[in-house]
This record gives C-alpha cells, structure tokens and sequence, in this order.
C-alpha cells in the first residue's frame, strides 16, 4: 500500500512564498515521474510542474521563473517551491507520482493541500 502525503499549504499574502513537500511511502519499488497539479475553483485541474526520476523538469507557463520543483530520490520526496505568489495562485495544490509496487506501476496521488493567496 502506498500513500502521498502533503505538507505546507496555507494562507500568503501577494508576494509571498510558500513550500510544499509530498512524501511516499509504502511498498515502493522505484518512483518514476512525480509532479504538483492544482485545481482552483471553477477550473479545470491543471498541471503545476513535473520532474522525471532523471531531475528534468517541466512548468507551466504561469508559474516558470516563479515555482521551482525538485526531489530528494532518498526520500521519495517531491518540493514546490512557490515564489512571488499572486492570487490566481490560489488552489488546492495536488502532488502526484508514478510509483512501482510489487502489484505493478500506478499513479498515485495525494490529499491535497490549499494555497490562498490573498491580502
């Protein structure tokens, strides 16, 4: 059985940062891509940002120069780092993963977590 779950959502004014980690555990053999979507209200879920087990990265247009992702394999963790936040931000921030189980290889995904950005 495996699990994501997330951590560092919350409430940030205009400008601000935020971190968000996403862990996996369970009965893990390897994980492959991991990657942060987000859906905002009345929206479509869209894709945040992806990294490969490889460390290649991939953004979205409205947050590349702003977000940062990365990993730490030994961890099976994934980060967000979230600068110069603004309001169309705001979300609820979903962390995702293709893991490799003894079952075979799904796609997981986690609670998720909200973001606010607001004054």
């Amino acid at each position: 059985q495996v699990q994501l779950v997330e951590s560092g959502g919350g409430l940030v004014q205009p400008g601000g940062s935020l971190r968000l980690s996403c862990a996996a555990s369970g009965s893990i053999f390897s994980i492959n891509a991991m990657g942060w979507y987000r859906k905002a209200p009345g929206k479509q879920r869209e894709s945040v940002a992806v990294i490969t087990s490889g460390g290649s990265t991939n953004y979205a247009d409205s947050v590349k120069g702003r977000f940062t992702i990365s990993r730490d394999n030994a961890k099976n963790t994934v980060y967000l780092q979230m600068n110069s936040l603004k309001p169309e931000d705001t979300a609820v921030y979903y962390c995702n993963a293709a893991i490799a189980t003894m079952l075979g290889a799904y796609d997981y995904w986690g609670q998720g977590t909200q973001v606010t950005v607001s004054s």
